[in-house]
Formats: C-alpha cells, sequence, structure tokens
C-alpha cells in the first residue's frame, strides 16, 4: 500500500470537501476527525471515508454550511441543534462549549440533535484530554446490531469514548463500539476468507454465523453476556438519542444510502470534566499515575502483553509518524475519483 504524510492527506481532504460544498469550519472538523482516525490506526474510521462524506455533502443529506445553534441552555448544560451539517463539526463544536461550561462549572455537558455520522468519538474525547479535562462522547447511528437473543437489527455499533490527560505522557484513551465486532472487521475477514470469531454475528435469522458473506447483523458486545452490549447500547442511545431529541437508532435510514439527499437526524452527547474541581490537580494526576504503572506492570498471560487504552494506537500513532499512513487501494482509487471530479491535486505518495 501507498504511504502518505498527515499534512497531505489533510489538505487533500479538505479541498475536497470544500470543492463539494463545505464551509471552512466543516471542511477542517471533518479532516480532524479522520486523521485522528488513520493517524491512530482506526483507519476504518479514517480517510477511507472522505468518498461518504464528499457524496453526501454533494448530494445534500449534509449541509455543507449549517446554522448550528442552542436551542437550551441551563447552567452547565445544553442542546446543540447541528442544523443537518457534518457530525464532525457538530461534535467539536459540542465540546468546546461543554469545555466553556466545565471551565466554569466543573462540569460541561452538551447533547446533539440534526447532526450526521460524526467518524472516530474518540476524536472528540481527546479534543478534551488535550486541554486538561476528561473527555467522553457518545453517538448512536442506524441499526447494526442485534439485541442479546434478539433475530433483527435494533441499535447502531453506538460508541463509547472517553479520554483523560496524562502529565508527561500521551493522554488515556478508551473509544469501542458496543457491538461484539466492527463490520470492518467482518469485510476483512471475509476478503481472506477466515471464519469470523464465535458469537459476533448473524445471519438473517439472527443465529450466530461465523461465514463472514452470510453476516446481516452484528452481535452486541459480550458473546454469551450480550445483555450487556446491548445495555451500554441502549444508554448510549438514551444520552445521545432521546435526551437530546434526535432520531432513535432503528428510525434512522442507512448510512450507505441509496439516499444521499434526506437528512438523517442522528444524535450525539459530549461531556467534559474539570479535574480540579473535584480534587487538587496534582493529587488526580498521581492517582491516574498509579493506576497506569500497575495496570501495565500487571503480569501478562503467556504470550500476550498488557496494555492500558490507547496504548496500542498511541504506538501505531508513532510508527505511522515515521513511516507515513498506509492507504489501500479502494481508497487511493476513490482519492483518483474524486481529484477527478474536482480538479483538485492528488495526495503525493512518500517514496519508497
Amino acid at each position: 500500500m501507498a504511504r502518505y504524510t498527515e499534512a497531505d492527506l489533510f489538505v487533500f481532504c479538505t479541498a475536497a470537501l470544500a470543492a463539494a460544498g463545505a464551509d471552512a469550519e466543516t471542511a477542517e472538523a471533518a479532516g480532524r476527525a479522520m486523521l485522528h482516525g488513520s493517524r491512530l490506526g482506526v483507519d476504518s474510521h479514517g480517510v477511507r471515508l472522505l468518498d461518504h462524506y464528499v457524496t453526501v455533502i454533494a448530494g445534500g443529506r449534509v449541509k455543507g454550511h449549517p446554522e448550528m445553534r442552542f436551542v437550551r441552555r441551563l447552567g452547565a448544560v445544553a442542546t446543540l441543534d447541528a442544523d443537518d451539517g457534518h457530525g464532525a463539526r457538530a461534535a467539536y463544536y459540542a465540546m468546546d462549549h461543554a469545555m466553556a461550561a466545565a471551565e466554569q462549572f466543573g462540569i460541561g455537558a452538551v447533547a446533539i440533535r440534526n447532526s450526521s455520522h460524526f467518524g472516530p468519538a474518540g476524536a472528540y474525547a481527546l479534543a478534551a484530554a488535550e486541554r486538561g479535562f476528561v473527555g467522553l462522547a457518545f453517538c448512536n447511528s442506524d441499526s447494526f446490531v442485534r439485541l442479546h437473543a434478539g433475530a433483527e437489527r435494533f441499535h447502531g455499533t453506538n460508541p463509547i469514548a472517553a479520554a483523560a490527560p496524562v502529565d508527561g505522557g500521551r493522554p488515556w484513551l478508551f473509544d469501542m463500539a458496543t457491538s461484539a465486532i466492527p463490520y470492518n472487521r467482518v469485510l476483512l475477514y471475509g476478503s481472506l476468507g477466515r471464519a469470523l470469531p464465535p458469537e459476533t454475528a448473524s445471519d438473517v435469522e439472527g443465529v450466530d454465523t461465523r461465514d463472514a458473506s452470510l453476516v446481516e447483523m452484528l452481535a452486541p458486545l459480550g458473546g454469551a453476556f450480550g445483555f450487556k452490549g446491548a445495555g451500554l447500547a441502549g444508554l448510549v442511545e438514551l444520552l445521545s438519542a432521546v435526551l437530546s431529541g434526535a432520531r432513535l437508532s432503528f428510525d434512522i435510514p442507512p448510512m450507505g444510502g441509496p439516499d444521499y439527499a434526506t437528512a438523517r437526524n442522528v444524535g450525539a452527547f459530549v461531556l467534559a470534566l474539570q479535574p480540579s474541581a473535584f480534587l487538587e490537580p496534582e493529587a488526580f494526576q498521581a492517582g491516574l499515575a498509579r493506576y497506569l504503572a500497575v495496570l501495565r506492570g500487571s503480569r501478562p498471560a503467556s504470550g500476550g502483553e498488557v496494555m492500558a487504552p490507547g496504548d496500542r494506537e498511541w504506538r501505531e500513532a508513532e510508527r505511522r509518524a515515521r513511516s507515513g499512513i498506509p492507504i489501500d487501494p479502494a481508497t487511493a482509487l476513490a482519492f483518483d475519483r474524486i481529484a477527478d471530479r474536482f480538479s483538485i491535486p492528488r495526495p503525493r505518495p512518500l517514496a519508497g
């Protein structure tokens, strides 16, 4: 696979989004979120999304020039109407507001409605951690995950992300879907001809299948104890959709179309906590440092490696900073189509 610098990919992505009809704030936010995914190795939520984002902005589903506004405010909390804008722009905007509230009240929370796909949830939790806050982000999405013992799609993959600042180190960063497996992993196993892990996906009847070609829905996180994953997905639904007034997962039109003109009203929720509002900053950092030191020093199982949330991603980010961000052939072809469509320069792959 060809490799590219993060800077070149960001320039190309923002240029493509602008050419498709996005304003500067939307292009910057979407590019920032995508590069978060590609930088940390979360490629399913990286620059491979550019083709989709260009399509939905050009098609009218996502407004390129939204007029986002807060429709409710009370102390530390607010509700943001994203005006059918890009989910990344809404989430960063909401997190900025949540952090401003946390500076005043110690906590800030924003529910978001009339939004769209926002990419990697960890990007918005990390935005808070990079400014000294504990950040959390949630989002619902169109149905693709069955309930525990269910036989039809119900929840979306409904991610949960959290991040915390670490003195002298990379932030603690946790980002997970509430499904047993990402759909991107299903596609990967299918392309390799490998059987899926058990209890991760189901066929059209809701029966567990290990054949990637038969997958109609994903299982909730937890396998035999999938009620836990389904409950977590429901928590995300409560915060992202019920609390904000957005559509529930089973009411959201499919992300993959074929309708790219009708807005989807996806919901999201972000939260920022100011550690110094709870205890002395030194005590917070000392507690977090001890937690991480003991965690990373824990005895691993044979052949295993104990890591804190985010360790694998930060390691991959360092590797990609040295060698470039890999782009799969399908995404490279999409880049070519986008460059030709809008007459913009292609990103240049690194030599070798």
